[in-house]
């Protein structure tokens, strides 16, 4: 099993960190930082918690005004990279706010090492107007993290994150950022804008399927964030969603039948699916086919997840599609014995549906 995140915070980095440090200040004291950072609580710390904590622990030990140890840090931070460098926008987050402009030049040049992503959200809440401005003239600069900076530091459900309740309730004012990012050179970008659509999805369909209505057809990138910006809404079965990823409805299905290899298995087995799915006399065409779980929770409810089955244009007019389903216990999943229904959806319409019932794991 990999190693839990947090513990990319180790002493060898605390190490690395407090050495770097003083290169840039030498009156920091080593032993002293080490003392502070490991103290009887870092066990029971958490990810975010070890980052705000390490934060903390250089200011102590830094014992300068925001300004003069925001120099510190910006010389500090370019010989660390990945998810562990982001204590440093961590610490514009927890000790810059009363400095704005000092603030947001250091998380532009932060977030060029790591990300800022979460650091930017206080300082939405603190002035949205002027934020967002700022975050909009982000989506035109010239380095590409910078710009990826722009549209994920608002996404409305950014995980791990402070929320934006204000942008779940209307997220018009991301608009003009994501639309000068649309056709991004970048993938990593381009990424960042389809999360930020699907986020705003779930809360404003009609918002997200407005500006991907608008988008299509406009470049390529464009329309390759539009379909993965609208899979919340594909997952759930949207019609327009469907339609602008060029998926009609599936009439001329004639036959769809869902069948499972076993429909006794245990936990931590495989469920093998097949899916037959006929045309008749006409090709099969775009599909779009996922199957739906109904999975038994604890308390002996169901919870319906969507999985993909297949998704292309298929010339042939009868075809057989397999897939393999883990039942294996999982962080972001637990099984529990009962019966599952499994349902086969084919272009947002459900055609067939099976049934198995999941039992205890072998001792």
């Amino acid at each position: 099993m990999p190693d839990a995140l947090k513990d990319l915070y180790d002493k060898a980095f605390i190490t690395q960190l407090s050495d770097e440090l003083q290169r840039h200040h030498s009156k920091l004291d080593a032993e002293l930082f080490h003392t502070l950072v490991f103290d009887d609580k870092w066990n029971e710390r958490e990810l975010k918690s070890r980052m705000q904590h390490i934060s903390r622990c250089i200011q102590q030990c830094l014992k300068m005004d925001f300004v003069d140890a925001i120099e510190v840090i910006k010389q500090t931070a370019p010989a660390f990279g990945g998810f562990e460098a982001m204590i440093f926008p961590d610490y514009v987050e927890q000790f810059g706010q009363g400095h704005w402009d000092v603030s947001i030049n250091a998380l532009e040049e932060l977030t060029q090492h790591s990300s800022s992503e979460f650091a930017v959200r206080p300082f939405i809440l603190l002035n949205p107007e002027k934020m967002m401005a700022q975050m909009q003239r982000w989506s035109n600069h010239s380095n590409h993290h910078v710009r990826r900076l722009a549209s994920e530091g608002c996404r409305p459900r950014l995980p791990w994150a402070m929320a934006l309740p204000l942008f779940k309730d209307n997220p018009l004012a991301i608009l003009p950022t994501l639309e000068n990012l649309k056709q991004d050179s970048s993938d990593y970008v381009r990424r960042s804008v389809a999360n930020n659509l699907n986020d705003i999805a779930k809360d404003n369909p009609g918002i997200t399927l407005k500006t991907a209505s608008a988008w299509h057809k406009q470049h390529p990138h464009t329309d390759w964030i539009i379909k993965h910006g609208l899979r919340t809404l594909l997952k759930q079965g949207d019609k327009e969603a469907l339609r602008l990823i060029g998926t009609h409805n599936s009439d001329h299905i004639k036959r769809a039948v869902l069948t499972l290899e076993s429909t006794q298995p245990r936990i931590g087995e495989t469920l093998y699916l097949q899916a037959e799915i006929s045309g008749g006399s006409e090709a099969l065409g775009r599909l779009r086919i996922d199957y739906h779980i109904d999975f038994v929770k604890k308390n002996g409810t169901l919870s319906r997840k969507v999985f993909k089955l297949a998704e292309g244009n298929y010339a042939e007019k009868d075809r057989i599609f397999r897939k393999k389903h883990s039942l294996r216990q999982m962080s972001t999943r637990t099984h529990y014995p009962g019966t599952h229904h499994v349902r086969l959806v084919i272009n947002g319409e459900e055609k067939s549906v099976a049934k198995f019932n999941l039992s205890a794991s072998y001792l």
